[in-house]
């Protein structure tokens, strides 16, 4: 019978205050004091005080120190404690790598950004690794005899940290970072702030299924959300989570841009033409089983390459703090619930089809996408006139859809709902007729006329084309056009784990 007794825990007093600071693992390398914040280094049995660590910010998140689960590792169930966060800056914007320590002794990282969560170990390489700016966003690298495509690369920094940890980077200095997708859902992250670079291998996990003890409660309701006034009117704006980087004022529907924080400079663009969204925001509904909120809202319009014809969808951004956040699409075409991808689909045959996860997507549509309003609060910056090249696949397992923006490409997958589902979800089976859209099958006209005035179209045309023919004897012709349509457009600002 395996032993599966923890390891002996080192403890000594503070060099800063004399607290006691504990070591779990005997591959943790620094601990931050919880007393008095200072950063201290471990040498045999002397520890040593290398500063002072930053403050944290509160990021919501329902995950702290000392909360524990299980994982399933190499057909192993694996016991974990979660003993060290650091939280990180990025030109993606900001995550959190949680130092989790094995029942086999081993180390491993949690890695939480925005509600989506990937469960990595050190990786050892095979073979030396190209610098970091070989590394460009949307090429494909090989790792270990493994095709990836990069997700992230670019300059991080530690913002802050706590607990015990096997590392720790120099505090606000910048190093490289690359993060790698597969198309089988595997995330390879490499880290260039160590000699030799260090990589770490995984795959997405969702918090339910790590049967996690010791959680924090559902903080984000309880929170009275930061204020402070509308740069453009004054009036009172709240902000009700932690990673909201731009939203809107309830009074003048500015846009405003949090992304320097709200004790920095805050910048209001002022929204003509209001759009009204069928959903009011702060709406819940339980959607394939997830309880959402709805607490962004933005408008996009569409064209296609070489065409003057343009289309419009709205998006709704629906958040649950164990989930993150997804899309509820609302497009011409029918609504679907879309979110982020973790692996990277691979574009075949001249970007015309993409294997995912083992199944294939044909290309059903491409175009260029603009945001023209936005409500609400948002975890990237999002400004009205943001543009990006997409494009619309669908599969047997439902629909795919690329998003590529300035330094960035994103993905996302999800499937299509049932207008009248959607209505009963938000307890608006009333104006359920308001929720129809032209979804009696996968691929209707999406933009321009509706379904009702293309088949009168037709119908006109063929009266047009019997008349033709019987005037003149000869053979009528026919044209059709493949009118389009977006079901996963969205700009995520990026989804470094």
């Amino acid at each position: 019978m395996v032993d599966s007794a923890p390891q002996r825990s080192y403890r000594a007093p503070c060099p800063g205050c004399g607290a006691p600071v504990e070591f779990k693992s005997a591959q943790s390398t620094h601990a931050i004091c919880p007393y008095c914040q200072s950063m201290v280094v471990r040498s045999g049995e002397q520890l040593a005080r290398i500063g002072k660590m930053a403050e944290l910010f509160d990021d919501h998140s329902p995950l702290q120190l000392n909360a524990s689960g299980r994982i399933q590792l190499d057909g192993k169930d694996l016991p974990f404690t979660l003993i060290g966060r650091l939280q990180f800056l990025g030109d993606a914007g900001r995550w959190t790598e949680w130092v989790a320590w094995l029942d086999d002794g081993s180390m491993a990282t949690l890695g939480e950004d925005n509600g989506a969560y990937v469960f990595t170990r050190p990786m050892a390489l095979t073979g030396a690794l190209p610098e970091a700016a070989r590394f460009r966003v949307g090429s494909s690298a090989t790792i270990n005899g493994k095709p990836y495509s990069v997700a992230f690369s670019g300059q991080v920094r530690l913002l802050a940290a706590e607990g015990e940890l096997p590392r720790l980077p120099a505090l606000g200095q910048p190093f490289a970072m690359v993060e790698l997708r597969s198309e089988d859902g595997e995330v390879l992250s490499i880290d260039y702030g160590r000699t030799p670079p260090q990589a770490e291998r995984g795959r997405a996990v969702l918090l339910e299924d790590l049967r996690l003890q010791g959680l924090k409660g559902e903080s984000t309701k309880e929170e009275r959300g930061r204020q402070f006034n509308c740069p453009q009117c004054g009036a009172p704006v709240t902000v009700q989570l932690e990673s909201t980087r731009s939203c809107t004022c309830p009074a003048c529907k500015s846009l405003i841009d949090l992304s320097g924080g709200i004790g920095g400079e805050l910048r209001a663009a002022v929204q003509d033409e209001p759009v009204q969204p069928l959903i009011a925001l702060g709406s819940q509904a339980q959607l394939q089983g997830v309880q959402w909120q709805v607490v962004g809202f933005q408008h996009r319009m569409g064209v296609e390459p070489g065409d003057d014809e343009h289309f419009g969808w709205s998006e709704y951004l629906l958040y649950n703090q164990k989930r993150g956040f997804a899309f509820l699409v609302d497009a011409e075409d029918g609504w679907s619930l879309v979110r982020p991808t973790t692996g990277a689909p691979q574009l075949a045959a001249g970007g015309q089809s993409a294997n995912y996860l083992g199944q294939k997507y044909q290309l059903k549509y491409s175009y260029q996408a603009e945001t023209d309003y936005v409500l609400g609060e948002f975890y990237w910056p999002v400004s009205r006139g943001q543009k990006t090249f997409n494009r619309d696949f669908a599969g047997p397992k439902g629909l795919l859809s690329m998003e590529q923006g300035l330094g960035e490409i994103t993905w996302s997958s999800g499937d299509r709902l049932a207008f009248d589902a959607v209505a009963q979800a938000f307890g608006l089976q009333g104006r359920k007729e308001q929720f129809q859209r032209n979804d009696v099958g996968p691929f209707v006209a999406a933009k321009g006329a509706g379904c009702g005035t293309v088949i009168l179209i037709i119908v006109v045309l063929l009266i047009v084309l019997i008349l033709m023919s019987n005037c003149s004897g000869g053979s009528g012709g026919g044209y059709t056009r493949s009118s389009g349509g977006s079901w996963g457009g969205y700009s995520s600002g990026g989804s470094h784990k």
